[in-house]
């Protein structure tokens, strides 16, 4: 009788020291999910949000860029290779479909791929007849003036006006734009949009 009521004892003390250790676990668990969760979300808004003035910097970079590529041009070296760098840094080919429609363009308006692109800067290429070579002119300034910018995590659009001043007497192209921007999860960020136009003249 006394083992019988010994083994009850036991039994009924092991039981309650296991449903202590789980009541333990859920009470930990739950007080410290929601703060990982919060840790979690707060690094990776971290990670991926774009801010203007990022949008700003890579703005300018882009311009130096292009006026890089006249400069190699200038000096006889390899500028079709400056050009391909320069799509490479600032544009998201390696994850896609690109939607780039250059300023001087009338016959094949749209280009989505990287063939399209290089043409436009720099020209040679005899399935884009109207290309000349825009980054050739060359340039010494880019001038970005942001009318706007909408940022939803890490993507951005800006639209408003650019300017570029040539080198041969320094005459200055105004063109309108409208530029997508994804920032990745290394931190750089590429255009997924590029949409640039010459002012609207109105008939006189």
């Amino acid at each position: 009788m006394k083992t019988k009521n010994l083994r009850k004892a036991i039994n009924s003390t092991f039981i309650v020291a296991i449903a202590t250790s789980i009541l333990t676990l859920c009470v930990t668990s739950c007080n410290q999910t929601p703060e990982k969760k919060q840790n979690e979300t707060a690094q990776s808004v971290k990670t991926v949000s774009i801010t203007e003035q990022e949008i700003i910097d890579v703005q300018k970079a882009w311009g130096d860029g292009i006026i890089k590529i006249g400069e190699v041009y200038t000096a006889k070296g390899d500028y079709k290779d400056a050009a391909l760098k320069h799509i490479h840094k600032f544009y998201n080919y390696d994850d896609g479909t690109v939607l780039f429609k250059p300023t001087l363009a009338s016959k094949i308006q749209f280009r989505t791929n990287l063939e399209g692109a290089l043409s436009y800067f720099v020209g040679g290429n005899e399935n884009y007849p109207e290309d000349h070579g825009f980054a050739l002119a060359p340039y010494n300034a880019v001038r970005w003036e942001n009318i706007g910018t909408k940022i939803t995590g890490n993507y951005a659009v800006a639209m408003g006006n650019y300017y570029f001043t040539a080198v041969d007497g320094g005459a200055v192209t105004k063109a309108e734009y409208s530029f997508a921007y994804t920032k990745n999860e290394d931190g750089t960020i590429e255009i997924l949009l590029h949409d640039s136009s010459l002012p609207y003249t109105p008939a006189e």
